[in-house]
């Protein structure tokens, strides 16, 4: 059963020595894959706002969640000329938002503020981003709620030049493994919310649109965005 909530001692302690350490100026991130830059490639510049922790223990286990890793992450490359296309786009969204507006999105304000954060209704949600042309797409990089360690559940990440997203659809990250959005069964993993966010490789797939999805937490059936940037140029 996917929704087990229970206390993650291991998660909460490293909440606790990772406050002490960020208190000490050292910093720290989710793990990445080491990689080397091909020719005409840079590393992929962007700025984390501060980290932010309760102190609450996650109340949440699962053979699919990924372990928190104390490690930073390891650069990530682009071709020379991607820059986030995504800030100040337009946003829809499959409701209208309880709190704040879905332009907070792409305004480029990232630091935990609850001004920020966008909550949709329960279940089943999706946000998508319209980049207004056809974009070379190398990288996306999304924050949810991350003032306490969390998991969303069912996260799903799109692009297509389909604004339906009926037709010409590529899936970067999927983690809903039981299948309940029908886009088939995700691989990727869970992963525990924190202020480095999400970066999903895009490899270099062309596409107008973005749309993210996700399906409740382990806290509650609530839906949390606070920033999402897309790293590409125009195809």
């Amino acid at each position: 059963m996917r929704k087990t909530l229970k206390w993650n001692t291991t998660s909460w302690w490293a909440g606790v020595m990772a406050a002490i350490l960020v208190g000490a100026g050292v910093g720290f991130a989710f793990a990445g894959h080491a990689e080397e830059p091909e020719e005409g490639e840079v590393e992929l510049e962007y700025e984390l706002p501060d980290p932010s922790y309760s102190g609450s223990p996650l109340q949440y286990t699962s053979d699919r969640l990924e372990p928190l890793s104390w490690e930073a992450r390891d650069p990530f490359y682009v071709p020379e000329g991607v820059e986030n296309v995504a800030y100040e786009k337009p946003v829809t969204a499959s409701d209208e938002p309880r709190f704040n507006e879905l332009e907070d999105i792409v305004n480029g304000q990232k630091a935990y503020d609850p001004d920020q954060v966008v909550e949709l209704p329960d279940g089943e949600q999706w946000i998508q981003i319209d980049l207004e042309e056809e974009h070379e797409i190398h990288a996306i990089l999304f924050w949810q709620f991350f003032e306490s360690e969390r998991v969303y559940f069912d996260v799903v990440v799109q692009v297509s030049n389909d604004p339906e997203f009926e037709e010409d659809v590529t899936t970067l990250f999927n983690n809903d493994y039981t299948n309940n959005l029908g886009f088939g069964e995700g691989e990727d993993p869970e992963f525990i919310t924190t202020h480095q966010g999400r970066l999903v490789d895009a490899e270099g797939v062309t596409g107008r649109y973005v749309r993210l999805w996700s399906n409740g937490n382990n806290w509650n059936e609530r839906n949390h965005w606070i920033e999402v940037e897309v790293y590409g140029k125009p195809s």
